[in-house]
């Protein structure tokens, strides 16, 4: 065991027997390594319990369940469990960059941002394809976004102990807990960042795209993003989906503009990406009329809003 350890990497397995060497090997060679890695094995009915007990490392803090008690469980535990000035996310298939936790630590330390991620390599299981992830970076995009998606990876994520141990996963969304979890925290005030370095791999399975899957997503996600909207103070009819045109107008034009008053510097990119999720998926002749309409309005948005900014 670490003494006073500063980062506190959590890592729930439940079945990992393929990868989790892998993983916990990527984290114990860190090129920083004032670090304890705490490894919750919910109840595997692999070889996952072996895997962990061939590690005698000092660092390593083995936590184990001989139940299934599922992955909001599992990571709520070991953030009870963490002692560190900040906590790492990490699961048990992914791979870290050797030096994330030394460049996270080192963003944290040097500005006034409480939850930092990061770009990431993408590993699709089936095909073995790396592709590299399509991230926002700033404050304002991330917390905007998150009207319209989840713009945060959690296994990328270093924060404050203290966030962490307020909120926790919540339940109530066991298909979208990450979600949630950063809605709430963003919701609070607390910033977030991304650094551009790729630092992580993040395995992908088919089973992710699944029609059972992305129909419990979607309804989870839904309510997510009503309660975030709420909690800014949004109407959920504002909520970006697809309507008709003068609805669109109307609602994505007040709500590009509410959250450029919310979270100052919110960028043409974030925008249009907030605005695409009103329009409907149109036939091909339409399509160069939406992209106009898109461009023109958040265009006009943003430009009025960055001379506000330099004006006052």
């Amino acid at each position: 065991m670490i003494i006073n350890p500063l980062i506190s990497v959590l890592m729930p397995a439940y079945n990992s027997e393929l990868y989790i060497a892998e993983a916990i090997e990527s984290i114990l060679n860190q090129t920083y390594q004032n670090f304890e890695l705490l490894i919750y094995d919910d109840g595997s009915s692999d070889n996952t319990r072996k895997i962990i007990d061939g590690y005698q490392d000092s660092r390593v803090i083995k936590v184990y369940s001989d139940a299934n008690c599922g992955v909001v469980v599992a990571r709520n535990s070991l953030i009870e469990r963490a002692s560190g000035k900040y906590i790492a996310l990490m699961d048990s298939d992914d791979i870290s960059d050797a030096w994330r936790l030394q460049k996270q630590f080192d963003f944290l330390e040097s500005n006034a941002i409480d939850v930092c991620g990061s770009s990431q390599w993408n590993l699709n299981q089936l095909t073995g394809k790396l592709k590299a992830s399509k991230d926002s970076f700033s404050d304002p995009d991330l917390r905007s976004l998150l009207v319209a998606y989840c713009s945060i990876c959690n296994s990328t994520i270093m924060g404050k102990s203290e966030i962490f141990k307020e909120f926790k996963y919540s339940l109530e969304m066991p298909m979208a807990e990450d979600y949630f979890l950063w809605c709430q925290i963003a919701a609070a005030g607390y910033k977030f960042a991304n650094l551009k370095d790729k630092l992580l791999v993040y395995r992908q399975y088919p089973e992710q795209s699944s029609s059972r899957y992305v129909s419990k997503f979607k309804i989870s996600t839904l309510k997510i993003q009503k309660i975030y909207l709420g909690r800014l103070g949004v109407p959920d009819k504002f909520r970006p989906k697809a309507m008709p045109l003068g609805k669109r107008l109307y609602r994505a034009s007040q709500l590009l503009a509410y959250l450029n008053i919310k979270f100052p510097g919110l960028s043409i990119s974030a925008a249009t990406q907030i605005y695409t999720r009103y329009q409907k998926r149109s036939v091909r002749w339409r399509s160069p009329f939406q992209k106009l309409e898109k461009f023109i309005v958040v265009c006009s948005i943003q430009f009025y809003f960055l001379l506000r900014r330099k004006v006052f």
